[in-house]
């Protein structure tokens, strides 16, 4: 490997590390489709926060609560996707790369 190769490796990692630090500073709500569960997760999609509301935790209800917690977290992983996207430049990634 050339050393202007590796020097462009060394600063996508760098770069790497920067948005993943970035990544786990951000926080992003999914909410069910009854709006009933919310469900905070950070960059990383590791859930930070959830709220319920009450009538959902009765146990007669329990699978209306697992559906909800469901959604929730499939609308909050959606939203964390959409940051990574536009965090996430492709054209100069590449070209550290080497046009790969």
């Amino acid at each position: 490997m050339a050393f202007g190769q590796m020097k462009e490796l060394y600063k996508l990692q760098k770069e790497a590390r920067r948005m993943q630090k970035e990544m786990k500073k951000l926080r992003v709500e999914g909410l069910s489709k009854d709006q009933k569960v919310k469900i905070v997760l950070n960059g990383l999609q590791n859930i930070e926060d959830i709220e319920i509301i009450d009538e959902l935790l009765d146990p007669n209800r329990k699978k209306d609560l697992i559906n909800a917690i469901q959604q929730a977290h499939k609308d909050a992983s959606k939203e964390v996707q959409k940051e990574m996207a536009k965090g996430m430049d492709l054209d100069k990634m590449k070209s550290m790369l080497g046009g790969v």
